[in-house]
């Protein structure tokens, strides 16, 4: 709560704007002032939201739908108010029948007037349940969006360090609370708050002092539940982060399931996940205990017993008559509803809280790379330049050091060296899949911070060793980047990449659908496919990463003619072990302990580069 009102504080000049349709903008543009994000990857049409805290993000989402929260205000006023009248009115209706002449023509009316309210009652509570519903499903689908992009926006040092498993519980559970906060979370918080208010309206209508138990209950209402929502507040954030946990772990050994059987580990990936699940159960057994301690239903049983008591001493003193009594009764017992709903609706938007900020921490997580969208787009000539490049993981492991070497448009430059000898990240370097952390990468002459990343990424093309195939049609992989492409082209582009044949014995041919990551194919089906794909979007800069290592003997000759074939006009890498792509090389690179040892052709480095000689004799045994 008291989070909620340095918010209020902090962003006073919102809270002094009209919450009028015609002042939507200028809230927009004070939120998005509050907050600057840099992507690698963003879209102008979607909502971003305030980052420098949960609540302020939350809130920034949540005046989009001020409509909707103002039908919620309004329902909600309606619906206590109403309420007040059923307790108002059966005292009236007591001292109608109490008499020596009972009214029974006033009973009637005041029957009638209590279905009328109720009726009317329903109706709001309708809308207000409707209103709040409906803008926590807004906010779900604009922070999904707006997480969504984030993560595609995120640079490839950021994935490779967070786990998918915690990123898709944030993803779906986290973001699925926040939905719970609203509704029915926020709706029933104030909801109840008007049934406190209402005692508090009406019973000095009785006797002035008959607001002593109603105020009583809210001061003390109140502060016991500022104790309670500051001691459940670390018990819902570790929640959501044992559950991050849990999943992590379910999905390693799901994504792992085939070393998890070869091996004989289920037994060990079971004991592992009943430890994470542990933990899980027992953060929501300290929550249940907390829950069980709560002491508003100690301070409404307190406030209800010493009202009635102080209605009957008023009575018997002459100052109220025995319907006053009966009614002020009826408004005490209003304050059992936010007193049982608060349980439940505090601990929901506690948790709501506590997902918003694992969230947000996810959006906020650092990110060098943008995609410079005034950056240069001209088409590429296929210049590379490495100078003085050195590039470090997060972690603190040097990968490259002192790299320099340069590459003419159209040339063909093998990469050799050891297993982690930096082959792979110094050719990730070019497209910013990561980004240099000393020196310069240079395409044709600019810096590739100067380039606009869509256009750059565009004109280069990366076939890996792990080909990564979605669980689409074969046609829609082929065709992932570029999603206009012909039949004709596509069809041109697999036989350029030997797939054509083995595409076309399928049943359905390019339209059949893989299984996930392509297991349906075999590997040297999927590299063949990753070729086809590489093919259609006829890069300036080609880079092959071992990508024929799984090409059986049979098609290995057709492969070597087709990637021969792409290489030509067009500059291109190839990281491999393979002396038949080796000896066709402009120029082969020898690296070692993320340094170049040695450049020149194969007759040069076979007489220089006792490093060389020693890769090539391994490889030719």
């Amino acid at each position: 709560m008291d989070d909620l009102f340095n918010l209020l504080l902090s962003n006073r000049k919102l809270i002094e704007l009209p919450i009028m349709s015609n002042n939507l903008s200028v809230i927009s543009v004070a939120i998005n002032e509050m907050t600057t994000t840099s992507a690698e990857f963003t879209l102008p049409e979607y909502h971003q939201g305030n980052h420098r805290g949960p609540l302020r993000w939350i809130l920034s989402h949540a005046l989009r739908y001020w409509y909707l929260f103002a039908m919620l205000i309004l329902g909600a006023v309606g619906n206590a108010g109403l309420a007040s009248v059923v307790p108002i009115y059966t005292g009236r209706a007591l001292e109608a029948i109490s008499g020596a002449q009972p009214q029974l023509d006033a009973l009637l009316n005041i029957a009638w007037m209590i279905a009328i309210t109720q009726l009317i009652r329903s109706v709001l509570q309708f809308g207000r349940n409707f209103g709040a519903e409906l803008m926590a499903q807004n906010i779900e689908r604009d922070i999904r969006a707006e997480l969504y992009i984030s993560l595609l926006g995120k640079s490839m040092t950021f994935h490779n360090l967070q786990p998918v498993g915690d990123t898709m519980a944030r993803a779906t559970n986290d973001v699925r609370e926040v939905n719970f906060m609203f509704s029915p979370g926020i709706n029933l918080v104030i909801g109840s708050a008007n049934f406190i208010i209402m005692p508090l309206i009406f019973a000095p209508g009785y006797h002035p002092a008959l607001i002593a138990a109603p105020l009583f209950f809210t001061i003390t209402y109140f502060l016991a539940l500022w104790q309670y929502l500051h001691e459940l507040r670390p018990i819902t954030a570790g929640v959501r982060k044992a559950f991050g946990r849990l999943n992590t772990r379910l999905a390693e050994a799901l994504d792992g399931i085939e070393t998890v059987k070869g091996m004989a580990q289920e037994q060990q990936e079971v004991g592992l996940f009943q430890q994470y699940a542990a933990s899980f159960r027992d953060y929501f057994i300290h929550q249940g205990d907390v829950e069980a301690r709560f002491m508003p239903f100690l301070l409404m049983a307190i406030s209800q017993a010493g009202g009635l008591f102080h209605a009957i001493w008023l009575y018997q003193r002459g100052a109220l008559v025995l319907g006053d009594v009966v009614a002020y009764f009826g408004l005490l017992l209003l304050l059992g509803f936010p007193t049982f709903i608060s349980l439940f609706a505090y601990s929901q938007v506690s948790l709501g809280i506590a997902g918003a900020r694992r969230i947000l921490e996810l959006i906020n997580r650092e990110n060098d790379l943008d995609q410079n969208a005034e950056g240069s787009v001209a088409p590429l000539r296929g210049e590379v330049v490495f100078r003085e490049v050195a590039f470090a993981y997060e972690t603190g492991d040097t990968s490259l050091s002192g790299i320099n070497l340069r590459v003419q448009p159209g040339q063909t430059v093998a990469i050799v060296g050891q297993t982690g000898s930096g082959k792979t990240t110094l050719v990730k370097l070019i497209n910013r899949t990561y980004d240099a952390t000393a020196g310069q990468v240079l395409v044709d002459g600019l810096d590739v911070r100067d380039w606009n990343l869509e256009s750059l990424r565009q004109q280069i093309s990366i076939i890996e060793q792990d080909i990564f195939l979605f669980s689409r049609t074969i046609r829609e992989n082929i065709a992932f980047g570029k999603p206009d492409a012909s039949v004709e082209e596509i069809e041109a582009a697999s036989r350029a990449a030997q797939a054509h044949e083995f595409i076309t014995s399928f049943s359905e041919g390019y339209d059949t659908v893989i299984g996930e990551r392509g297991v349906t194919l075999s590997g040297g089906q999927r590299q063949r496919m990753a070729l086809a794909r590489a093919f259609l979007t006829n890069p300036h800069i080609l880079v092959l990463d071992d990508s024929t290592s799984a090409i059986d003997s049979a098609t290995e000759d057709h492969i070597q003619r087709a990637i021969y074939a792409a290489a030509q006009g067009r500059t291109t890498f190839i990281i491999t072990h393979r002396l038949s792509q080796i000896r066709w090389a402009d120029q082969i690179v020898v690296m070692r302990n993320g340094r170049i040892v040695a450049v020149g052709s194969h007759a040069e480095l076979m007489e220089t580069s006792e490093a060389y000689r020693r890769i090539f004799q391994e490889t030719d045994r």
